[in-house]
């Protein structure tokens, strides 16, 4: 399990065409709050005759955020770049030039066996020239992980791919929106992704490669507006939470609050994760009933998850 925070710190990871002028504007003047991530993308919001002109966009915007924020300070997101293909890494990190320094990372579209060993190449390469640690984040979305027949064996490839830069790969993330299209669904505002079971199911042999390991996100949730939105998005963030995903992509300022109000820590959690932190180690048991009385907490057994439940306090905070 990754024992530092800056895993868990990417929440509610805001999507952004690479080309909307306006976006370095609004997180200058903090339009979108102060506690998101923002992930501007190349690949499929932007159409494939424009690209070269939303580079320059996404650059031009990069260097205004940099040389504002030498300026006067403001809330400094994570900001990942979602490119297209691998070639656009050392293209990027050369012209962002100085202006690196306000890049997380590279977002890795469509990760897969066919493209994994130049996108691992290109990061190792990057944080060769860069000024600062840049980190990957690749999405398991593409039509090989459907086939059961060898869903798991390209699974396993690709985390034995990452392991040789695995403190590079900030999260895992997940394609819902690009699952759900191969087989022709979508989820209305009141149905949850986890009840979609050819999708839920990839989703679990994800988290069971890689949960361990690495921090894995949540899939993208469409709503943001009309009726029920903020419920339906309540209850997805929940059945994600429990089964193994941290924090998830959005696409309208309006999740964001959401995501993060859902990601805070209970009052009882944060207390049951200290006492079993805490653990006398040379006391005859390892096993007792919570403070409130009300569950059992055993060491051996939550010692994991209680680590876990201090890092996601830091992040999101705790509510009572």
């Amino acid at each position: 399990m990754k024992n530092d925070i800056i895993y868990y710190s990417v929440g509610a990871l805001l999507y952004c065409p690479a080309n909307k002028k306006t976006i370095a504007d609004s997180v200058i003047h903090e339009k979108f709050g102060t506690k998101y991530s923002l992930a501007l993308c190349l690949e499929d919001t932007i159409n494939d005759n424009y690209v070269t002109e939303a580079e320059q966009d996404l650059i031009s915007s990069i260097h205004q955020i940099f040389e504002s924020f030498q300026d006067h300070p403001f809330y400094l997101p994570k900001i990942f770049i979602r490119v297209r293909n691998a070639g656009q890494i050392e293209r990027l990190t050369k012209a962002f030039g100085e202006s690196i320094k306000v890049i997380t990372g590279y977002i890795i579209p469509k990760f897969t066996a066919d493209n994994a060993s130049s996108y691992i190449e290109e990061m190792i390469r990057a944080n060769e020239q860069a000024s600062r640690k840049l980190y990957m984040m690749p999405i398991y979305e593409s039509s090989s992980i459907i086939d059961l027949r060898h869903r798991i064996d390209i699974l396993y490839d690709l985390k034995d791919r990452l392991s040789h830069v695995e403190d590079l790969v900030l999260n895992i993330r997940v394609g819902g929106n690009d699952l759900c299209h191969m087989f022709g669904f979508r989820r209305h505002c009141d149905e949850s992704i986890h009840l979609i079971r050819p999708v839920a199911d990839i989703f679990s042999d994800i988290i069971t490669v890689y949960g361990m390991d690495y921090v894995v996100s949540g899939p993208v949730w469409e709503y943001y507006s009309g009726y029920n939105w903020e419920n339906g998005l309540i209850q997805e963030l929940k059945d994600d939470k429990l089964c193994g995903f941290t924090g998830k992509t959005v696409i309208h300022p309006n999740q964001i609050s959401v995501v993060n109000k859902v990601y805070q820590v209970t009052r009882s959690d944060f207390n049951d994760a200290k006492a079993i932190l805490n653990w006398d180690k040379k006391s005859d048991s390892l096993v007792s009933g919570n403070l409130a009385g009300e569950r059992m907490n055993e060491y051996k057994t939550h010692h994991n998850w209680a680590e876990k439940i201090l890092f996601l306090a830091e992040v999101f905070g705790i509510t009572d």
